[in-house]
């Protein structure tokens, strides 16, 4: 795709071009990193420090191992430690292991109803979330033991800082008629809200200041792992082995990140994108980044630098359409795209023909939305969604990951993911698509743009702004309610590439959380995660 963007245009055709009647300017910041990561490209700056550290890593992995699998551990012991592991991010060393305790645990609480006796907040909520994080089936049920006869929690909760931070957390993996999870989530949110900080540790308050504007469920898991790291430093009881497990391994692979960027760097330069689209985002550094939030680990390098750069190519496309072209270019260009040789793709298997025929179904919702802000028409909810549901480009970003996942992705994956129209991607559209028009609709507005679901609503309805993005608030978290409920036990697919979606989803709402396009204006939140990630290194 990248070949089509190669030819060099003349200086004076974007000055020709730039003048003609119709035509938008987003005024995009240009990118805040620049050639930053180019030093990493070169192969005399060696990863000196992966042979000294993989010695270490392995010794650690294997008392952590011991760990999981000891019989010394109690139930509520080995959920604590699953938890910390997982939060420290280094549980993908631990898949298997993780998978079979939780298993065990749930088959204890099923058979044995060993949990019902315990009446500890903390205990109870973090079996809930793990277990249903793994897909086991729990009811919700399980919090009715907190509940006093009028059916409210009980008063003497108030007081439990970590239980509410704890039943906080789970509230955030409820399905659809999970009523006691939407009284728990008001309850814990005013509580937690409003604790009395002199009595409360300082190291507990970061807790709760960071679970209420980030749940562990919708964090991106690299994000989250470079932020708990250092908080779980000051936890006075922490397990030295996990720490030091956890420092070793995020440098390990924040080494192999700069190095891949630092290559992505060198090939975007050579394809001279800020002289010939200087119209379009420039954002390389922070599709990397969302391609982290996906998959960070060291195995899929490769699927790492082949999706950035499809996805960089996407961006300029959306940029053209969006900003960019008059709508009479915006034909030709869509007509061009459907002329693509239909006959190249008949010698594919037919997952890649169906990809070939989705990159021309995103052309024509691209060109769609351009002739609705041409005609200044404002279309309904139902007019618009499945147009806008295919712009988000979740659909197209979701076949091009699953082709780097390896095996696991069979023939019958794909036909699912092509054909049955699941439930699963269409979910992670809508919080694509919603957080984002929530987000950046009033600029987009006032540079010229087709309306977004914000308006849509407005106009269909009758309603005020706030009135409309709150409804469309409310379809997000139905949204997450589905994603929740497709990753129960038996599922459609197997969980990894579930949670492929599912780590999407979260990508998109770090990217659009707080009513902002962190993508669109980089030099907000989404600058403090590149530094974080890629910028500044753990402290040791």
């Amino acid at each position: 795709m990248s070949a089509r963007f190669s030819a060099s245009p003349s200086s004076s055709l974007i000055e020709e071009t730039s003048c003609v009647a119709g035509r938008r300017s987003a005024n995009f910041h240009p990118s805040i990193w620049g050639d930053y990561f180019l030093k990493y490209a070169s192969d005399s700056n060696s990863m000196s420090y992966h042979g000294i550290a993989e010695e270490q890593i392995e010794r650690l992995k294997g008392e952590v191992r011991k760990m999981l699998t000891s019989a010394m551990y109690k139930p509520t012991e080995k959920l604590n430690l699953i938890d910390q592991i997982q939060r420290l991010g280094i549980a993908y060393h631990f898949k298997l292991e993780i998978e079979e305790q939780l298993e065990r645990i749930h088959r204890g609480y099923v058979e044995y109803h060993y949990n019902d006796n315990d009446n500890e907040l903390h205990t109870v909520a973090l079996l809930f979330r793990l277990l249903r994080q793994q897909g086991h089936h729990i009811s919700n049920e399980i919090f009715n033991k907190f509940k006093d006869s009028d059916g409210d929690f009980n008063k003497s909760l108030i007081t439990d800082v970590h239980g509410l931070l704890s039943l906080l957390e789970a509230c955030h993996l409820r399905y659809h008629g999970n009523d006691n999870l939407e009284d728990a989530l008001a309850f814990t949110t005013t509580h937690l809200g409003s604790i009395d900080k002199r009595k409360v540790s300082p190291y507990l308050q970061k807790h709760v200041s960071h679970a209420l504007n980030q749940p562990i469920y919708k964090g991106v898991p690299r994000v989250e792992a470079r932020h708990y790291i250092p908080l779980y430093q000051e936890e006075p009881l922490h397990n030295d082995v996990l720490l030091s497990l956890a420092k070793l391994d995020f440098k390990l692979v924040q080494e192999q990140h700069w190095k891949e960027l630092g290559n992505l760097t060198r090939w975007w330069k050579g394809l001279e994108v800020q002289r010939k689209f200087p119209f379009a985002r420039d954002r390389l550094v922070e599709l990397y980044v969302w391609w982290l939030g996906e998959y960070y680990e060291l195995e899929y390098k490769a699927a790492r630098e082949i999706l950035t750069k499809l996805t960089t190519i996407i961006s300029i496309i959306d940029d053209i359409y969006d900003v960019f072209g008059t709508l009479e270019e915006l034909e030709l260009f869509t007509e061009a795209i459907e002329r693509w040789d239909v006959d190249v793709k008949d010698g594919l298997p037919k997952y890649m023909q169906e990809c070939y025929k989705i990159m021309k179904k995103q052309a024509r919702a691209y060109f769609t939305e351009a002739k609705w802000f041409h005609q200044n028409h404002v279309p309904t909810m139902e007019e618009y969604m499945p147009i806008a549901l295919t712009t988000s480009g979740v659909g197209l970003i979701v076949v091009w990951s699953f082709l780097g996942m390896g095996d696991i992705v069979t023939k019958d994956v794909f036909d699912w993911l092509l054909f049955s129209d699941p439930k699963m991607v269409k979910a992670s559209a809508v919080v694509s698509r919603l957080m984002n028009d929530i987000a950046g609709h009033k600029l987009e507005q006032k540079r010229g743009h087709a309306a977004s679901a914000v308006e849509c609503f407005m106009k269909q309805y009758g309603v005020t702004e706030e009135e409309a993005k709150e409804e469309l608030r409310k379809q997000v978290v139905d949204a997450w309610k589905d994603i929740n409920e497709e990753l129960r036990h038996p599922t459609a697919v197997p969980m990894p590439l579930l949670v492929q979606i599912l780590n999407h989803t979260r990508t998109m709402h770090m990217t659009y959380d707080g009513e902002t396009d962190h993508y669109t204006h980089a030099g907000t939140k989404l600058k403090e995660h590149v530094t974080s990630l890629l910028v500044n290194p753990l402290p040791m």
